[in-house]
């Protein structure tokens, strides 16, 4: 079997009935998300420096940066709101392969949409095809096998989801399709080398601009690999996974939708820190944490989830504490929530959570635990009290309601969007099949609407 050209078939010949009315709902509480992100990405630290490398794109263009009065060329619009939504480490997830999703896939998408005046629902299935392919590569690389080897999902995997999307708006043959995916692949890249520095960030926002690349560069005609997923020699398959998994790739293709696993984050931070963050919201709704100065907490979770997070006991910064157990829990503990403002500078140099971090916080690693599961203990005057968390709140197994992603929404659009502007969006994407032409829901998307009119298609 031909894994790549399954793929093309599936992205070139999806049609509106495929998409029934929860895949059409979860991809808009995706783009939702995705939004949201990237509109509060002025906090993050790294915006500053990934700017300028945006402006070497060229400093002219008309395509929207989300959150911003400027438009820009496609290349630096693709980099530039791909890098906007994962910045904040509060983006989607899909957890089996520990791979965020949209980072790679709505920026191209959108760009396309934009730029070819496309309708809502050619936007809708292009990231139906995009989500799609992204999270079938991933779960056939057999991430086990593939972390192994040092791999990180979204630089691999991530290209395809974008290099689909692109695909599916220009309406490419299957073969065509085909050469975008095999452009796609020889841009897959991105290793865990990168792993507590914003690299494993940039890995998504280049594997968004890789797949805008790809489906370009596809559209001319370019040729690329016949199969460049389960070629023998040089297959991603065999040469990233020791063969992977070509049936979670191929087996019941638009029937059985993965993209309906992705998770999302209803807290900012680590995805293998939602469990804890889950966790603790239970006890302080049962009224269990009690004052932080009077309790010690022991946290339990994966040796995986230990290793990779717990180096961060006391961060330098707000992206190693955005990947911390301990900055977490004691900011939670000490502000009763956990939004964006608990990892600032003022909170992480706080003397006080350094106290509470050192003196009243263990965490302990247990192999019985899952990845997506821990254990939190509560031990106070009166006894423990513990908590058992199987599956995060945001996880397929736990989900999200959609009032909860469209309150993130509007907490996160707050400051950046005026209020009717926010409302305005949301009112879009929920009827995004219907909407006429995609540069509606763009044009909301900018700080300064005025300074950023309708273009006219070339």
């Amino acid at each position: 079997m031909n894994v790549s050209a399954v793929l093309a078939d599936f992205t070139a010949g999806l049609q509106p009935d495929m998409l029934d009315t929860a895949i059409r709902e979860r991809i808009k509480d995706l783009l939702i998300d995705a939004v949201a992100c990237a509109l509060a990405a002025g906090r993050s630290e790294e915006m500053p420096q990934i700017e300028p490398l945006a402006s070497l794109f060229g400093d002219e263009g008309h395509l929207t940066v989300i959150g911003s009065a400027t438009p820009a060329s496609p290349g630096a619009a693709v980099l530039l709101n791909a890098y906007r939504i994962t910045a904040l480490t509060f983006c989607d997830v899909y957890t089996s392969a520990h791979m965020h999703v949209t980072p790679e896939v709505v920026p191209p998408a959108l760009a396309i949409a934009e730029r070819e005046a496309a309708p809502g629902m050619r936007l809708l299935l292009a990231l139906a095809a995009g989500l799609e392919v992204a999270t079938r590569v991933a779960a056939g690389l057999d991430y086990p096998r593939l972390r192994q080897r040092g791999w990180h999902t979204p630089g691999v995997a991530g290209p395809f989801g974008g290099a689909a999307a692109v695909a599916s708006l220009l309406a490419l043959s299957p073969d065509h399709t085909r050469n975008a995916l095999g452009l796609a692949g020889s841009q897959s890249a991105g290793t865990w080398a990168a792993w507590g520095t914003p690299t494993v960030k940039f890995h998504q926002a280049r594997g968004a601009l890789s797949g805008l690349l790809a489906g370009l560069l596809a559209a001319t005609g370019f040729a690329a690999s016949d199969d460049v997923l389960g070629a023998p020699d040089g297959g991603l398959l065999s040469t990233y996974a020791g063969g992977g998994r070509p049936d979670l790739i191929t087996d019941a293709i638009g029937e059985r939708w993965e993209l309906m696993r992705i998770s999302l984050r209803p807290w900012p931070s680590a995805t293998p820190l939602q469990p804890v963050i889950t966790g603790l919201s239970r006890l302080r709704d049962r009224g269990a944490l009690g004052q932080p100065e009077e309790v010690r907490l022991t946290i339990y979770v994966a040796p995986g989830v230990f290793k990779q997070h717990s180096a961060f006991r006391h961060p330098a910064g707000k992206f190693e504490a955005l990947l911390s157990i301990h900055h977490a829990t004691a900011a939670f503990l000490l502000a009763g929530r956990l939004g964006l403002e608990q990892y600032e500078p003022e909170v992480y140099r706080d003397p006080a959570l350094a106290r509470l971090i050192d003196e009243q916080l263990d965490v302990v690693a247990d192999e019985q635990l899952a990845p997506t599961a821990c254990r939190i203990e509560v031990h106070g005057a009166d006894g423990t009290v513990a908590e058992n968390v199987a599956a995060p709140l945001g996880h397929p197994d736990n989900p999200a309601p959609h009032g909860m992603i469209v309150e993130k929404f509007q907490r996160l659009a707050d400051g950046v969007l005026a209020p009717a502007a926010a409302t305005e969006v949301l009112d879009m994407i929920g009827r995004l099949e219907d909407m006429p032409d995609v540069r509606q829901l763009t044009r909301a998307l900018t700080v300064a609407a005025p300074s950023h009119p309708l273009q006219e298609k070339s």
